[in-house]
């Protein structure tokens, strides 16, 4: 009894054969192709010397060539590895030497930058190129579309509950770092959760998956999902396409290398889009915007189909939810807090509770707990800070990384918790509100303040479009907390009307000490804060040594 990825959805293809797996552009494909297809890769992978348990690196925005490279290498037991489209050369390098990756697929347009580092890529003996009518091309390079269509499948092999998924991920980790989850406990845990949101119960074993998903386009329940963020981050690809995929679901793929919310919302009424997977407010604030305008200027989306948005990763303020919910009243939004190492909590908001929403505070899972540095429960509604410690889907570790993997996973009363550092106080209802990371922690005169809870008071104010908070070096206080930030189109900037409107929120001792404007707060693709680019933004602006 297998819960292997590959499993469950050859599972799915077999019992779905015609039904749409994934659309980019003009490329559809039913299951049945999608599943030859992924076994074509599957078996150029072994044909090119790569064993069960290598690994693969993929390096490439959104696109149909990536989900059946993944797809083809848990077939063939491979672990595929997650490459971020940014790095430049030395993180470039980094991710596909640290995990040992033997091929490399990747879009045409990053053939340059292949080639400046070919040279120190250890490993990698295959070089896979998507034709993406950029023009580029590396020497040496074997065409993938055409060798997929000159290789046969690769037949089914038996797999195991063991075998190895792992993303890397940056954040606060410093280089990035690969988390590994053996099949079976990702899987399980992940699936578990996304019918969970959708009020079913997931199949015991893959093979369970294929008639419960043939009731379901039976009864026209399929779902459709365009993941707006990069499927090189969890977000994107667990939320976005994992998920929905799993039961079934069309992936409505959109090339990423640039956010148009316009073109978003175009595509999901043209293909009836269920589901869109965004990351927090730097997607949800222009997506806003677009339909604020659309509707003043006389048109209609009609997004009738659209039933879910989901996010996590990074703050999605009540505010931006509530306008939402006005232009998609029939929708739910649901946003989950999380990290690469775990899920923690949720919540799920509708036109029915949107008053009551706060923003960062969540409905914990029932594995995830709010304990002390020593290991001891923070008593709900004692105002005590706490790390949040997630029970439930917990990585294996840190790929080559014992000592990271020894101070993020640990053992408390016999249970197993990943700990990647976010602070929470726990709410006397049993809810937890979300402070931030320890490592992004301001210590101003002695006083803890966390960047996220600045920032989330800062852009409650209708003249904030965006902001990032960090702690500049201070004579006095260690620390002085500063704002960089960027206004909405066409308000003022006020200071001190800020200041005292973040003073009306929370102690007079967070609000920020000096702001900083900027036209665009540094962010990454994926919605996550740029936090070094915004301290050497205010470092340099305000003239402050370093």
């Amino acid at each position: 009894m297998t819960w292997q990825m590959a499993d469950i959805w050859e599972a799915i293809a077999q019992a779905i054969p015609d039904k749409p797996a994934i659309i980019d552009g003009d490329k559809r494909y039913d299951w049945a192709e999608y599943e030859n297809r992924a076994a074509r890769v599957a078996q150029v992978l072994t044909d090119h010397g790569l064993e069960a348990g290598a690994k693969l690196a993929i390096y490439s925005y959104n696109s149909a060539e990536y989900m059946e490279t993944q797809f083809g290498a848990f077939k063939a037991r491979i672990t595929p590895v997650n490459v971020n489209y940014r790095y430049l050369e030395a993180e470039l390098t980094h991710v596909i030497n640290n995990s040992d990756s033997e091929a490399l697929v990747y879009q045409a347009q990053f053939a340059p930058r292949v080639a400046a580092i070919r040279d120190q890529l250890e490993k990698v003996k295959l070089f896979l190129e998507i034709d993406d009518g950029s023009g580029e091309h590396l020497e040496g390079a074997v065409a993938y579309e055409e060798t997929l269509q000159n290789t046969g499948p690769m037949p089914v092999i038996e797999r195991s509950n063991d075998d190895i998924y792992m993303l890397y991920t940056g954040g606060t980790t410093g280089m990035p770092k690969g988390v590994m989850y053996d099949h079976k406990s990702f899987a399980t845990a992940l699936l578990a959760k996304g019918f969970e949101m959708r009020m079913m119960e997931p199949p015991a074993d893959a093979a369970g998956f294929g008639p419960l998903i043939k009731q379901l386009h039976d009864l026209g329940a399929a779902s459709r999902s365009i993941p707006a963020c990069p499927l090189m981050h969890g977000t994107g690809m667990w939320i976005g396409a994992m998920v929905p995929h799993s039961l079934g679901g069309c992936l409505v793929l959109t090339d990423n290398s640039h956010f148009d919310p316009l073109t978003l919302w175009r595509l999901a009424e043209a293909e009836k889009v269920t589901d869109i997977t965004i990351v927090g407010d730097v997607f949800a604030k222009p997506m806003l915007a677009a339909l604020d305008d659309a509707k003043a200027s006389g048109q209609v989306f009609d997004l009738s189909s659209l039933l879910m948005m989901g996010s996590s990763g990074v703050m999605w303020s009540t505010e931006v939810k509530r306008g939402l919910l006005r232009h998609l009243p029939h929708m739910a939004i649901v946003d989950s807090m999380g990290s690469t190492e775990g899920s923690m909590g949720a919540s799920i908001t509708t036109i029915e509770n949107i008053d009551s929403d706060q923003t960062a505070k969540f409905e914990m899972n029932e594995t995830t707990k709010v304990l002390t540095e020593e290991g001891k429960p923070v008593v709900p509604g004692s105002g005590e800070m706490g790390l949040i410690c997630n029970g439930g889907m917990v990585p294996l570790g840190y790929y080559k990384d014992e000592a990271k993997s020894a101070a993020t996973f640990k053992t408390f009363d016999g249970v197993r918790y990943s700990i990647p550092g976010d602070f929470a106080t726990v709410e006397a209802d049993g809810s937890i509100t979300l402070l931030g990371r320890g490592s992004a922690c301001i210590n101003s005169g002695g006083e803890k303040i966390f960047p996220e809870e600045v920032e989330e008071a800062l852009k409650t104010h209708d003249s904030v479009y965006d902001c990032l908070v960090v702690g500049l070096p201070d004579d006095r206080f260690g620390q002085k907390v500063t704002a960089v930030l960027s206004m909405t189109e066409g308000a003022r900037f006020d200071e001190t009307e800020l200041n005292e409107h973040v003073r009306s929120k929370l102690a007079a001792y967070k609000a920020p000490r000096a702001i900083v404007l900027v036209d665009e707060v540094p962010r990454a693709a994926n919605g996550k804060a740029g936090y070094k680019a915004a301290k050497e933004i205010a470092l340099e602006r305000l003239q402050v040594p370093a």
